[in-house]
């Protein structure tokens, strides 16, 4: 499931192939088993996710699922996330918890999106390298030699296995 598409994703959702629980379980394991490699995550939020992911599940089998109910996504920790440390790849927030959602987050909730957790960055988004992080740089998961986006040669490469 985690190399598909979000719509090859969606589709799946639909026809019933698995469930948002059985895809968000599948990806937080995903994460806890090879994030330390990559350093890719500041927070996970496995509770919210479980607990989005079952309300998707009922909204698709009640016939309300919008085109992203039960999708997964990882939101940059710049975005306040109510509940959720955000912060912006700084020590300075490393204990702020947001008490509100940005925009963005709360549409995204109320379209049916499940959230896995906080993407790391570079502090207060100044770079583009991911390598300015309180948390330490992320890595490449194609080549842990390079930053992240900068993968040369295909542009679309399978991810690792692992």
């Amino acid at each position: 499931m985690f190399n598909l598409t979000l719509s090859e994703l969606s589709r799946a959702l639909s026809r019933g192939e698995f469930s948002s629980l059985e895809l968000t379980q599948s990806l937080l394991q995903r994460i806890h088993r090879l994030d330390h490699h990559y350093n890719s995550f500041i927070t996970l939020a496995d509770d919210t996710a479980l607990l989005q992911a079952k309300a998707a599940d009922a909204t698709r089998a009640a016939g309300y699922a919008t085109p992203l109910t039960g999708l997964p996504i990882a939101h940059k920790d710049l975005f306040c996330t109510q509940g959720l440390r955000t912060s912006c790849g700084s020590k300075m927030l490393d204990n702020f918890i947001s008490p509100y959602n940005a925009t963005l987050v709360e549409r995204l909730n109320q379209a049916g999106a499940v959230t896995l957790g906080k993407t790391n960055m570079d502090e207060f988004a100044m770079g583009s390298s991911n390598e300015s992080s309180y948390y330490g740089p992320a890595r490449n998961p194609w080549d842990t030699q390079c930053v992240p986006g900068a993968h040369p040669g295909a542009l679309r490469p399978p991810l690792p296995r692992a």
